[in-house]
């Protein structure tokens, strides 16, 4: 008679979750970012220069940014499901309002509701993640959560850069709202109700006292600076690259498909790479790899005329992404406490969008009078100086000695 063994009671119930997980974000970024290249060109054919189109994206990055941490406070408290289902309906609900707007400023104002779908949505999805990841398989868990997210990253541009083309830039924000209000519907039907159940029979933290704990953090704040640096590269590319390209004589199409090598990319390195991140001893140098070759890509860009620069150079930075993203969101989980993840993850978040938002709000301004090829220019050169003060802020974080237990994700 066969024994059953503990791994084979917890590990079905892992693999349902994570598979779970990973199809409600990739339904919820696909419908999200089929509107990413294509916002931009519609912004512009309104009357939008290149400023405004910067303010634009800016103000879906400072809302996502300044709620991604008190949303990830409320997950932990109120539980994930909710502020999933919350989030989605409000990001089906901006798709839809994008069909009927007539002006940059309209967009404008229905970009900050988007920022607080997203904020709602991407911090407590991770903190779920984390929450029934085995510790050994935190770097995993993130590599197939994440390979969903940029695979439907890079499927969405092209989608929306398709239809975009062939029917015009409405009939992309009908089809966004369609697919992430039956996301919505999946969440509300079939994601279980799961609140962290780490910190029970421990004495319980107020938001305060988490808050000031995390200041002292030096290792989480190291993830968060480091993040909030490569994201200001990543809002380069989102908002920027569509225009430079475009300038360069690039039709709406072969944008779309530049950001699909990107995503597609970063998704298909996401899963050695998580891999890669629970076997390595540190995976702090996994860290530093991929931002130095995030800072050769933004360099790559400034200098590209042609379709296959743009590809070649969205290739690369979709693997510095892969690599360097999977193992901070795995440092992220394990240099704070369980109880906790919630916050963290929308500290993390928020340092994502602000750096998006930095990006497209000062670059906007500065993009004009330097042009194209010095603004990737000075990105990468401040990715490198951020990069800089990593490693000494890491300096007190002991990597956790891992046990290898090989469970395949069926």
């Amino acid at each position: 008679m066969k024994t059953v063994t503990r791994n084979e009671l917890i590990y079905p119930s892992y693999r349902t979750l994570l598979f779970m997980c990973c199809g409600v974000t990739f339904c919820c970024y696909l419908g999200s970012y089929m509107r990413m290249p294509v916002v931009p060109l519609y912004a512009r054919s309104l009357g939008a220069g290149t400023a405004q189109v910067g303010i634009i994206n800016s103000a879906f990055f400072l809302m996502a940014g300044v709620l991604s941490l008190p949303f990830g406070i409320l997950s932990d408290r109120l539980g994930r499901k909710l502020l999933a289902s919350l989030g989605l309906l409000i990001l089906s609900a901006t798709s839809f309002l994008l069909y009927f707007s007539k002006t940059p400023a309209q967009i404008t104002w229905i970009y900050l509701f988007f920022g607080i779908g997203l904020a709602a949505f991407g911090p407590t999805m991770m903190s779920f993640v984390a929450d029934f990841s085995p510790p050994t398989h935190l770097g995993r868990s993130y590599g197939w959560y994440t390979t969903a997210l940029y695979t439907a990253m890079s499927l969405g541009p092209a989608v929306g850069g398709f239809v975009a083309h062939e029917l015009g830039f409405l009939q992309v924000f009908l089809i966004s709202g369609a697919v992430i209000l039956f996301t919505f519907g999946v969440v509300v039907l079939i994601l279980p109700s799961f609140r962290s159940t780490h910190s029970a029979g421990s004495e319980k933290l107020t938001t305060s006292r988490v808050a000031k704990s995390f200041m002292k953090n030096r290792p989480l704040l190291a993830c968060w600076l480091t993040t909030l640096g490569g994201c200001f590269g990543l809002g380069m590319f989102i908002t920027f690259i569509p225009l430079h390209a475009q300038n360069q004589n690039l039709n709406v199409g072969q944008i779309g498909l530049v950001f699909s090598a990107q995503g597609l990319c970063n998704a298909v390195s996401r899963i050695p790479f998580g891999h890669m991140s629970d076997r390595v001893r540190d995976r702090r140098t996994l860290v530093v790899i991929g931002f130095i070759g995030f800072a050769a890509t933004m360099a790559g860009f400034g200098i590209s005329r042609t379709m296959l620069h743009f590809i070649f150079f969205a290739l690369t930075l979709g693997i510095s992404m892969g690599l360097a993203f999977t193992s901070i969101g795995a440092l992220i989980a394990e240099v704070v406490p369980p109880e906790s993840r919630g916050l963290a993850m929308g500290g993390y978040n928020t340092c994502i969008y602000f750096g998006m938002m930095l990006s497209s709000a000062l670059m906007g301004k500065i993009i004009p009078i330097i042009g194209f090829e010095k603004g990737f220019f000075i990105t990468a050169l401040m990715i490198i100086f951020i990069l800089g003060v990593f490693f000494p802020l890491m300096k007190d974080f002991s990597p956790s000695k891992k046990q290898y237990h090989e469970v395949p994700l069926k």
